[in-house]
């Protein structure tokens, strides 16, 4: 993704808010095609790079414009480059954060195929919201990741009102007091999105695609978790107010930007994870963080049965 002024015709590789020339919103410019035109070969491991060897590629697109991308395969100069996608519903997207989550979002269901939308298409978002932090604790899905996955909708002309926001309270503290401290309302708030308590709820919304929106915290299955907590202890409840949710799609946007250790300790891994299975998704995603021990649920799922697109897992192994 590149961004450009529509006035001076100047390129960033990165989102600024505006041109410092002619203070207007630049304009998100996607790569269609991109060839290599230069290879550098790496065989020395550091802690962010642990297998080897890898390749670093400079990438040049069909407007000109160059990158640098990290890649096990190895490519000739002058090779074009080309990223495999796939319509396996048990398949794994991997896509690297690099400035804007909204590309990887873009990106990630991309390599999937693509999602059926339309402007009458009724979305329920089941965001992570388990604590009242505020959200550099990590503890629920980031209002930047919620708010970016909004943005994906509205891009593809998705009225407000056939989009809710929905969670459950499982404890003493009310749902009210989480999403506030989170941030998740105020972004709510902000993009007239109704939020809807799951469990309160009176009015009958039944979604076509449900979209689960973890924060992958290291050696969990945090995607799996939170669909169970929300559509397993209280199926029948939520159930009378979705409609069939076993006959709606649900597909997992996972945030893995700042992930959470056990021992509460936070580390940057930049990237977005999307499947229709939770259960890969996790699987892969705790291959990438090198988890030596896995949660029970995911101990029988062999991660070389997992179609995985996007980004090798090598190369983000962390």
């Amino acid at each position: 993704m590149f961004y450009k002024c529509p006035k001076c015709k100047k390129v960033w590789q990165y989102p600024i808010a505006k041109c410092p020339d002619c203070f207007l919103e630049l304009e998100r410019i996607k790569t269609q095609k991109a060839k290599v035109i230069g290879v550098c070969k790496t065989i020395i491991p550091t802690l962010l790079h642990p297998k080897i060897p890898y390749f670093i590629l400079l990438l040049e697109d069909e407007k000109g414009n160059k990158w640098a991308h990290k890649s096990i395969k190895e490519y000739k100069i002058t090779e074009d480059f080309d990223i495999e996608k796939s319509s396996d519903k048990n398949a794994v997207a991997v896509w690297r954060i690099k400035y804007d989550i909204l590309e990887a979002i873009e990106k990630n269901i991309e390599l999937l195929g693509g999602i059926e939308i339309n402007q009458d298409t009724k979305i329920l978002i089941l965001p992570t919201l388990v604590s009242p932090t505020h959200p550099y604790f990590r503890d629920n899905t980031s209002p930047q990741f919620l708010k970016a996955v909004l943005e994906f909708l509205f891009e593809n002309n998705l009225k407000p009102e056939n989009i809710k926001v929905g969670a459950e309270s499982s404890n003493e503290i009310s749902i009210e007091k989480m999403a506030q401290k989170s941030g998740l309302l105020q972004v709510c708030l902000e993009n007239k999105i109704e939020p809807l308590d799951l469990v309160k709820a009176k009015q009958d919304f039944k979604p076509d695609i449900i979209l689960n929106l973890p924060i992958l915290k290291i050696g969990k299955a945090s995607a799996m978790e939170n669909i169970i907590k929300i559509l397993g202890k209280s199926h029948a409840q939520i159930s009378k107010k979705l409609g069939q949710v076993k006959q709606t799609k649900i597909l997992t946007l996972a945030e893995a930007g700042v992930v959470q250790k056990s021992d509460k300790f936070t580390t940057f891994l930049g990237l977005v994870l999307v499947s229709y299975n939770a259960l890969n998704l996790d699987r892969v995603f705790n291959e990438i963080v090198m988890t030596k021990d896995l949660p029970e649920i995911l101990k029988t799922i062999k991660i070389e049965d997992i179609p995985v697109v996007g980004r090798a897992i090598e190369e983000v192994q962390h």
